[in-house]
């Protein structure tokens, strides 16, 4: 067995006995110090090694998520009807993507910004709208001429009243007259108003009875308002008034406009009603080829939510009021909107957004700079055909943690403004991707090295305050024995 003595002789620290050691107050004195300075160094270099360090580089676009980017939307705009509301998308490359449905979801609202009721359906858009081939002048006057002086009064003396509000001046509603008037005439020498009464065809000129279109039928919004003509409304008399202003609710006919589909669609209306009741209150719903009658919405504006996939090159995302069959009063129309919505990318949830900031507060100030803004444009005769546009100017930020690995975040700026332009006026939002994107990595400390920092610390300042008490030791003792030296 080997010797303790053996042991001993590799003791790296040889003891010295106490009674061959001194202290001195000197040393004292460099001892707190060296103790205090290592307690310091320690904090400072344990917070080092605590704190988060991240480097930032610029790199090529080399984006995991493929050549397409989601855009989340919400936009309310008190002043545009759901019946005419349209999101579009295009791009540099030629890509053209209308009326986009699938992944958008429309709700009327009221001026407040308020839903009036359950989401919107559009329904399918027909191709074209079939009309008479010829025009007959010949067709004389079949319906009934309404103003806000007859409306009520003609409206509950008959159970089912359809109405064409036009305008003069449009293309589409001269093109539905003859079809119309022919078709009143048909409908009222099978249903005698005097006899049966069960059903009137009536029309109103919006150009006349303003006010008249702007309570049953247009959007209403500081005097503003959209004008889309023709647009057919169907009235039932009965429970279908409402308690809350007086209004009837109507639906909305968006079925081809030549005079033998007019009058199928009339007697389909009349069919359930019996000639005695002539009441639609109680009578079941009547379904029409190709969803050709749908509910109207219940207040002039519109709430458009959801997301639409965009091809990572220059392009636009446009809502406008548009239609194959109606016309537009462009000069009144208004495209104010209230922005609660818009960022591009995938949706980063809030706990990871939040331990995100911790690590980069000002990550996520920009993700949604829009959210919250309201674009207010007031239509008169010397502000009017006023489109509002947005350019953003995106890019990409990819975060590498240790927790989360990879994180991406988009981020833009965003320049707003009211132009004004000869077309149907819109909401515009151009976008342009940058081609480079920001890559900003979390960097790890090794324990090793912080282990390795500590022992350093502790030794070096061991070691220089044994080099100061040391010096200080014999500069103390060297002055004594020259003291002694001039005494004697």
């Amino acid at each position: 067995m080997v010797s303790t003595s053996k042991i001993k002789s590799v003791d790296f620290y040889r003891k010295i006995p106490r009674d061959l050691t001194e202290t001195s107050l000197s040393g004292a004195g460099l001892s707190i110090i060296a103790a205090f300075s290592m307690v310091f160094l320690f904090g400072m270099e344990l917070n080092n090694y605590l704190r988060v360090s991240t480097s930032t580089s610029v790199v090529i676009d080399k984006s995991s998520d493929g050549d397409f980017l989601r855009i989340d939307f919400n936009i309310s705009f008190p002043a545009l009807s759901c019946e005419f509301a349209f999101v579009d998308v295009s791009d540099v490359l030629g890509t053209n993507r209308l009326n986009i449905t699938k992944t958008v979801r429309k709700y009327s609202i009221d001026s407040k910004l308020n839903p009036t009721g359950s989401e919107f359906r559009s329904g399918p858009i027909a191709n074209a709208i079939k009309h008479d081939d010829e025009a007959d002048e010949e067709y004389g006057e079949g319906s009934v001429t309404l103003d806000a002086r007859n409306f009520d009064r003609i409206s509950h003396q008959h159970a089912i009243l359809v109405v064409n509000f036009y305008a003069p001046w449009c293309y589409w509603s001269n093109r539905l007259k003859p079809s119309w008037e022919k078709a009143a005439k048909v409908i009222r020498e099978r249903y005698d108003p005097e006899i049966d009464g069960r059903i009137i065809l009536g029309k109103v000129d919006c150009t006349e009875e303003v006010d008249l279109c702007r309570r049953y039928f247009l959007v209403q919004i500081c005097r503003n308002h959209i004008q889309g003509y023709p647009s057919i409304r169907i009235f039932r008399k009965g429970s279908d008034v409402r308690d809350d202003h007086g209004h009837h609710d109507h639906e909305s006919y968006y079925g081809d406009r030549d005079t033998n589909s007019l009058v199928k669609t009339m007697e389909d209306l009349v069919a359930p009603i019996s000639l005695q009741s002539r009441s639609a209150s109680n009578s079941p719903p009547t379904k029409m080829k190709d969803d050709a009658k749908r509910p109207a919405p219940l207040a002039g504006g519109c709430r458009i939510e959801g997301f639409v996939r965009v091809k990572k090159v220059p392009g636009n995302l446009m809502i406008s009021a548009r239609s194959a069959s109606h016309s537009f009063d462009a000069s009144q129309m208004n495209m104010s909107h209230v922005i609660s919505h818009f960022s591009f990318g995938k949706m980063i949830t809030p706990r990871v957004m939040s331990d995100i900031k911790r690590l980069l507060p000002h990550l996520g100030g920009s993700h949604d700079r829009l959210n919250g803004l309201s674009y207010i444009s007031n239509p008169s005769d010397s502000n009017a055909n006023v489109t509002i546009e947005h350019y953003l100017q995106v890019i990409k930020t990819e975060v590498m943690t240790r927790s989360y690995k990879l994180v991406e975040e988009y981020e833009y700026t965003a320049h707003s403004s009211l132009v004004h332009s000869l077309d149907i006026p819109a909401a515009k939002f151009h976008f342009e991707l940058s081609p480079m994107q920001v890559l900003i990595t979390e960097n790890s400390k090794s324990f090793s090295h912080f282990i390795t920092n500590v022992c350093a610390i502790i030794g070096g300042v061991f070691t220089v305050a044994g080099i100061l008490d040391s010096v200080l030791h014999h500069t103390i003792r060297l002055m004594k024995k020259v003291e002694l030296g001039k005494n004697f």
